[in-house]
């Protein structure tokens, strides 16, 4: 009689689902991959126990289609962190498992194992090439020291040179990368005393679970404490996880781990790699020594793992925003855990959950004070008040004359606006008309190089109109100012001067290293740009900061909001300065005396924060209470509101939990859905989760389903 097995599916419904194993499909066990029917269609499924595990008769069950054999299983460690996170965050296992592929590998289509490793063959580690040959050469050598992946090549531009190899005999790719050679690490710059100290309280930890937070002043040398305490755990035999916020840092994280580890298997994984190529790395994780990515890598299969670091962990971008809607700075610390290993976090603007944490004794602090370059010192930040000095075009004479003197000492500035495009909207000086997004609350930002109307939310663009919709009026003007305009700005009134604007309209991952590069090689002398600019970037060069329009952020509604800010101005004002000539920091501000700037200016992240902290604590506020959102979005404002307040009625008799009433989203309308939220609060975590437990079935039964709802556990935006 054919064997039962329970599999994971990719679906909304909390529940495994049983089915038939016929004999000779082959062998299977907890995170083996299937195929199977659901339904009128067919879905790849994970398997997760074997033997029935409800009560539908053995004959009525369908049978598994296929077992695959051509893709690795799920490592427990994997399923169990699945387990946790469908635990926490309340969501479907089975999405949650599936989520962790790579979409080629959870497709039911054929897939052919790549080979991602290129070795040395033994008639490689004989051969001399031609003396003219020096790339071949070069790459050749290489590979007698270590494998080196497919991605690093193309990285490196090496791929033709190693197609030359692989027909001479010399070379051949692997599914596996063998051991390499005795590991080698680069010369690296001497400790200051600060990262030695950080250094030995860090290194008895290693082996062990502790969540360490680093919370390093910008420029203080974190990267190369990460570097250190990787070099000691690949020591061991042990593999190392790095996850940071942006994809776009990538490429230029990745250049610096291999300048500093040349032998090492080094892999990267996120979203912006092709899908055949993020495969190829995700089956080559395994192999690997050190994995770089975005928050989706902190779900790859590493069972060698020693060591967990969290870049800027204070990063919103850690926070997924739909779907399996988890933070992946907290799945990492959950992960470490399971594993028995250490995670750092680190950054120089912690998030305040974080730093409460450390203050409560339950992280461990690490501070590093002052920059690792001896000469460098903390920016002098200077406010310009805009009450009394007027702007032209965006700009106020100080600033303009700060850039006119940086540019005339032969020294590099950034111009900092949180803000792409040319405009923020277009309007019409006769009926005041606003440029709206036919499908959201939102008006359509005017993107003039492109002659287009875009909107940053739903992604609806169309031509700029060249009369006002409303009255007919033919003269429209831009309203407001985005890095386009700005750029052009600059661009006539400093016209010697050499501009690269830095936005997501300009800017492709791969496109950083030539950026880095040129700014280092002093072909650009102005950069322009928005928040990519603000973390990661170290050119010794760089000596001023310019800040224009942050003052929207002192008086919004969100109470996280002045904590994004002063880690954003933290962030921005720490790229100036870093080497040996002396930073200045300018930010146009309409409310100078904000007690945000008084501890900017003193770079006095602790003294903000706990005052922040007080102030979260006497209104019960995170992290001093645990809240759980509740979406719904319809077609109607009413539907939406009308299933909330059904979902409310739902809601079981809790002492510890507050349940507020259901609002209109802040962003009531995005892309023709109607949005409304229900927020649910507690100061027990454990009240919480046992509350939304008993809860959140009860969703399912809610008829008619006029919305769509999603839960987010911990929510960051509202």
């Amino acid at each position: 009689m054919p064997s039962i097995v329970q599999v994971a599916l990719d679906t909304p419904l909390h529940r495994l689902f049983d089915y038939r194993l016929p004999d000779g499909l082959g062998a299977v066990h907890p995170g083996s991959l299937v195929e199977v029917p659901f339904g009128r269609t067919r879905q790849v499924g994970v398997v997760l126990a074997l033997g029935p595990g409800g009560d539908i008769q053995h004959e009525r069950l369908r049978d598994v289609i296929r077992v695959f054999d051509d893709r690795p299983a799920l490592a427990p460690a994997i399923l169990r962190l699945a387990q946790f996170c469908a635990d926490y965050y309340h969501y479907p296992l089975g999405a949650i498992l599936l989520a962790t592929l790579p979409p080629r590998l959870k497709n039911a289509a054929p897939f052919a194992a790549d080979t991602p490793w290129l070795t040395v063959t033994a008639a490689g580690r004989a051969a001399e090439p031609p003396a003219r040959a020096r790339a071949q050469r070069a790459l050749l050598d290489t590979l007698r020291s270590a494998p080196q992946s497919r991605e690093a090549l193309r990285a490196n531009g090496q791929t033709r040179h190693a197609a030359a190899l692989v027909a001479a005999g010399w070379a051949q790719w692997t599914r596996t990368a063998p051991a390499s050679a005795p590991p080698q690490t680069a010369p690296c710059p001497p400790a200051t005393a600060e990262q030695q100290a950080a250094l030995d309280a860090l290194a008895p930890a290693l082996g062990q679970f502790g969540v360490h937070l680093v919370h390093g002043v910008t420029g203080s040398g974190k990267s190369e404490l990460y570097l250190r305490l990787i070099d000691a755990v690949l020591a061991t035999g042990r593999q190392a996880l790095v996850l940071i916020p942006e994809i776009a840092l990538t490429p230029q994280l990745e250049q610096h781990f291999r300048s500093r580890f040349p032998v090492r298997r080094i892999v990267t994984l996120h979203s912006g790699l092709a899908e055949k190529e993020r495969a190829e790395n995700w089956l080559a994780t395994p192999e690997a020594d050190i994995l770089l990515g975005t928050r989706l890598a902190v779900f790859a299969p590493l069972e060698r793992l020693g060591l967990i670091v969290v870049d800027e962990e204070h990063d919103g971008s850690f926070k997924q925003q739909d779907g399996l809607r988890y933070s992946a700075r907290d799945v990492a610390i959950a992960r470490a855990k399971q594993a028995g290993v250490p995670v750092v976090l680190g950054s120089a603007t912690p998030s305040l959950e974080s730093y409460a944490q450390a203050l409560a004794g339950r992280y461990r602090l690490i501070e590093l004070k002052t920059r690792a370059v001896a000469a460098a010192r903390l920016p002098e930040i200077e406010l310009v008040d805009l009450k009394h000095i007027p702007l032209d075009n965006g700009l106020t004479r100080p600033a303009l004359a700060a850039l006119t003197e940086t540019l005339a000492r032969g020294e590099q500035s950034l111009v900092f606006l949180n803000r792409r495009g040319y405009a923020p909207a277009l309007y019409c000086p006769s009926c005041a008309w606003v440029s709206p997004c036919p499908h959201c609350s939102a008006r359509l930002v005017l993107h003039r190089p492109s002659h287009r109307m875009k909107c940053h939310h739903c992604g609806f663009e169309t031509r700029i109109p060249h009369e006002c919709p409303s009255c007919g009026n033919p003269d429209l003007k831009p309203l407001g100012q985005g890095t386009q305009r700005l750029e052009e700005t600059l661009a006539a009134l400093l016209p010697a001067a050499r501009i690269r604007r830095i936005d997501r309209d300009t800017m492709r991952p791969r496109a950083w290293a030539e950026l880095g590069d040129a700014v280092r090689a002093r072909e650009v002398d102005i950069l322009v740009g928005t928040q990519m600019l603000a973390k990661g970037h170290d050119f010794p060069d760089m000596t001023l900061a310019l800040i224009l329009d942050t003052d929207g952020a002192l008086y919004s509604p969100d109470f996280r909001a002045t904590e994004r800010l002063f880690a954003q101005l933290m962030q921005v004002a720490g790229r100036a300065g870093r080497a040996d000539k002396p930073g200045r920091v300018l930010i146009q501000t309409a409310f100078p005396d904000h007690p945000l700037f008084r501890y900017l200016q003193r770079h006095d992240y602790a003294g903000y924060a706990r005052m922040l902290l007080a102030e979260r604590r006497q209104l019960e506020l995170p992290p001093y209470t645990r809240q759980a959102l509740v979406r719904a979005e319809a077609t109607t404002m009413d539907a939406a509101l009308a299933f909330l307040q059904r979902a409310a009625a739902l809601a079981p008799e809790h002492p510890e939990v507050a349940l507020f009433a259901a609002t209109p989203a802040p962003m009531a309308r995005v892309a023709n859905l109607e949005r409304a939220q229900l927020l649910v609060q507690s100061r027990s975590r454990q009240a919480l989760h046992a509350f939304m437990r008993d809860w959140r079935p009860h969703f399912d039964g809610i008829r008619p389903r006029i919305a769509r709802w999603s839960l987010d556990v911990d929510p960051l935006v509202f």
